[in-house]
């Protein structure tokens, strides 16, 4: 789609240098998952972009879904992070992040899905927040101990938190840095990207003192984070950093909701064509199949040639 053929082949070419003694740190072309709970189902995938599948470098996006709890009470975290661009370990500082919310949010699991079932936005936004930079702050530590700047291993990050619990059609969208939060209701597409918080995240209400036996926890009731990390340096002062992004919303039966990276979110608000391709494709009463979702999320546009990373939700 777009002015003409894209420049790149649409097959992944040269493949990323690997070193032996750190294999575990190779990213994969591509990666797919899926889920149903409840009134929901799930397409997650990332992609790497033409232009690093050209030069032989790594996917920068990286994606996280994982589930914490059993049965209704379970609680399903999508996370998608992007390192910064022209840095080297820019696909190991997106994966950490990734990482890190999904400890942070594992931890809290219980009481985050309490309050999404609650509809308690006020102290969802604040514990989001603190886990949220929290998260991103390791970041600055494993800077310090990799050599690198702060401002080089970072990474922006978007999450979404979706309960399993089938009368609970709260979903909760948070994170920091760009890209796009699209709903696609009756066949057209709304761009319901939230305002960025400049403020620092408040207290939620009856936030205890951290107890000096409490471990390395990141949880919404902690106020700092105990145990073998106050044995680490100091990390470096934080790089300017986008502000935070949070929305509380109401899903609707046929509603979908598309979480995803620039990659994806700047050639759907740039090219019309691609946004009526996707509304027609992802507007049926069935949600598609992960190969079908896969073909869809690939279409490709001339100009656009970035790592694309998106999850998308269909409400039965």
């Amino acid at each position: 789609m777009g002015s003409g053929p894209p420049t790149y082949d649409p097959e992944p070419t040269a493949l990323p240098r690997a070193e032996p003694e750190e294999l575990g740190e190779l990213v994969a072309d591509t990666v797919l998952d899926g889920a149903r709970y409840g009134t929901w189902t799930l397409r997650s995938v990332s992609l790497r972009g033409d232009s690093a599948r050209y030069r032989g470098e790594p996917r920068r996006d990286a994606l996280l879904t994982a589930r914490f709890g059993t049965g209704d009470h379970a609680l399903v975290l999508v996370a998608m992070a992007t390192g910064a661009r022209a840095t080297p370990e820019a696909h190991l500082a997106a994966a950490e992040a990734c990482r890190w919310i999904g400890r942070a949010v594992g931890r809290s699991h219980q009481r985050l899905a309490e309050d999404i079932r609650a509809t308690r936005r006020a102290d969802l936004e604040a514990g989001l927040h603190r886990l949220t930079d929290r998260s991103l702050g390791r970041l600055r530590t494993s800077a310090l101990e990799r050599g690198a700047r702060p401002e080089e291993y970072t990474a922006t990050l978007r999450c979404l938190l979706l309960p399993a619990d089938p009368y609970c059609r709260t979903r909760v969208f948070f994170g920091v840095g760009d890209g796009g939060l699209f709903q696609l209701r009756d066949g057209s597409w709304r761009d319901i990207e939230p305002r960025a918080t400049e403020h620092a995240p408040p207290e939620p209400p009856g936030t205890p003192e951290p107890a000096e036996e409490d471990d390395d926890r990141l949880t919404l009731d902690l106020g700092v984070p105990q145990g073998p990390y106050e044995q680490l340096p100091e990390p470096p002062p934080p790089p300017a950093r986008d502000p935070f992004r949070f929305q509380v919303s109401l899903a609707r039966p046929g509603d979908a909701l598309l979480m995803c990276t620039p990659g994806l979110a700047e050639p759907l608000r740039g090219e019309p064509a691609l946004s009526a391709y996707l509304s027609r494709r992802w507007s049926g009463r069935r949600p598609p199949g992960l190969a079908a979702f896969l073909a869809d999320a690939r279409v490709r546009v001339k100009g656009y040639a970035d790592d694309r990373t998106a999850a998308a939700l269909w409400e039965a």
